[in-house]
Formats: structure tokens, C-alpha cells, sequence
């Protein structure tokens, strides 16, 4: 990361427990003081829950959320499924909302205003994170941003037979494996897992996502769209010709990917000034 952007970020690390484990959390938010509080951004990193780390979040979409906007921006060091297989990941990046949610207003951040985000498995875990809050009811989520979220893992009509760059059906497959172990291929797959297989997207956060037509993620993106919409929830979608999986990363600079950067941020600040979900006392 250049160093002039770290001089505008005030950069924290913290530990938390998750059970018998600890995990770190990272920490962005900015040197300027805003005038008033602002949204606190729980973001996932990707990496086919086998690898990445919480510092990826320097390449992402979301560090704009704290160096433009002000945000909370918060990236959890979460166990891989390398050595810890679902529902390691979830349980670390769940107890990582519970401490934004308990810490956001300490933080200078507003905790009526939760939101989470991530690309591709992160993505997933953000969809993820959306229905377990939900169905736990212990912290409530305003809005979410699943950027080509990995969302399941069975065959759809872009993950089947696709050999695009950078992500394809055996990768894909490779790792859904390695996460899900032994439940892989069966009916045992849990929607906290794969969010794709939740029969019941009503009282989900309001979402938007992009994803390029030609990644296998594609069709599970815009299906998981699709179903919010019609079980009453507000998302929008938007889709990109001829992009390969996280090609907004690949060519940062490019018109297109441009435009597409200002679109999320667009959708962010909507967000930010409609969505509110006040926490229980």
C-alpha cells in the first residue's frame, strides 16, 4: 500500500477470542475526524476460504469506505480451510460482527449502521453473515455487499464446464471440497456454508453486488439477486461484459472497472444516508 494513503488511515489491531482460539481483527478508520458518525464496515476477504489474509482489504473495494467516506472498515484474520474446514470461518467472522456491533460506537461509528461485504468468498461469507444474524436475532445487519460472491457449491449453468481466467470449475470445485469436507455433494450442506441453498431470503439486508458474465460465479450472483427481490428485499445488480472472475482487481485502472468502482461507491452512499438497523437493548 503506498505509504501517503497510510498517513490518511489510522490502522489498529486487535485480538479477540472465538471459543478456545483467538483470531485478529484489522482496524481502518480515518485520521479526519467527520462531522458525524458513520456506517461500520465488517469486510471478508476472499480467496476460496483456503487462503488471503484480513491485509487484502488494501486491494479491495472497501478501503475507498474509510479513506473517502469516513467508514469503520473492519477485516477479519479468519481460519482457513487448509487446516479448518466450515464452520471454522463463519464462527470467526460472526464473533468479528459481534465485536463491531459492541464496538462500532467506541470506534467513533454508528452501530445502527452494521454492514458487511467481501468478493467472492468473502462475498459468500457476507451473504452468510446476513442470514445467521438474522436467524439469531443478537446483531442486526443494514446492508450488504457480496462482490461475485461464492454462494454455492453445486454445478449452476456458469460454474459448470467454465474455464474463464483466474477462477474456474476446478478451482471452484477444488475448494468448495475443501471447505465443506465430507458434506460436499450432499443434502447435508448448510446455507450458512453455501447461502445459495436457503430456502427463505425474507428480512435479509438490502443488498448490491457486480459480477462479470463470464465467471462461474455468475449465474448463483444474479440468482441470489433474483430471490432477494422477490422475497421483498431491496437489491441491485449489476453485470459486466466479458469479466473474468475479480477483474475490477486484475485492471484497476481501465475505464470500465473506473466507472464500475464509482457504481459501488454510488450505491455505498445511498446506503449509508437510507439503511438503518438499530440494535436491541
Amino acid at each position: 500500500m503506498k505509504k501517503h494513503l497510510l498517513r490518511l488511515l489510522h490502522v489498529e489491531r486487535v485480538t479477540i477470542p472465538v471459543g478456545d482460539h483467538r483470531i485478529r481483527l484489522l482496524i481502518l478508520r480515518s485520521r479526519e475526524s467527520g462531522e458525524k458518525p458513520g456506517p461500520a464496515v465488517l469486510w471478508v476477504h476472499g480467496g476460496g476460504y483456503q487462503s488471503g489474509s484480513a491485509k487484502d482489504v488494501f486491494a479491495t473495494r472497501a478501503l475507498a469506505l474509510p479513506l473517502k467516506y469516513g467508514a469503520l472498515l473492519v477485516s477479519p484474520e479468519y481460519r482457513l480451510s487448509r487446516k479448518h474446514p466450515y464452520p471454522a470461518a463463519l464462527h470467526d467472522c460472526y464473533s468479528a460482527l459481534l465485536w463491531l456491533r459492541d464496538h462500532a460506537e467506541e470506534y467513533g461509528a454508528r452501530s445502527d449502521q452494521i454492514m458487511v461485504g467481501g468478493e467472492s468468498a468473502g462475498g459468500g461469507m457476507a451473504a452468510a453473515l446476513s442470514l445467521l444474524s438474522r436467524d439469531r436475532g443478537e446483531v442486526a445487519v443494514a446492508f450488504q455487499m457480496p462482490l461475485y460472491p461464492m454462494l454455492d457449491d453445486r454445478p449452476t449453468s456458469s460454474s459448470r464446464d467454465n474455464h474463464a481466467p483466474n477462477w474456474n470449475t476446478k478451482r471452484n470445485v477444488k475448494a468448495w471440497k475443501r471447505y465443506l469436507r465430507e458434506s460436499f455433494g450432499t443434502a447435508l450442506v448448510s446455507p450458512y456454508a453455501a447461502p445459495a441453498r436457503a430456502a427463505d431470503l425474507r428480512g435479509l439486508p438490502p443488498c448490491y453486488t457486480f459480477v462479470g458474465d463470464i465467471e462461474p460465479f455468475y449465474a448463483e450472483t444474479a440468482d441470489y439477486v433474483r430471490r432477494l427481490r422477490e422475497a421483498g428485499v431491496e437489491a441491485d445488480l449489476d453485470v459486466y461484459p466479458d469479466w473474468f472472475h475479480a477483474y475490477d482487481l486484475f485492471f484497476p485502472a481501465k475505464k470500465i472497472v473506473r466507472e464500475a468502482v464509482a457504481r459501488f461507491e454510488e450505491r455505498y452512499l445511498y446506503a449509508a444516508a437510507h439503511y438503518f438497523a438499530p440494535q436491541k437493548k
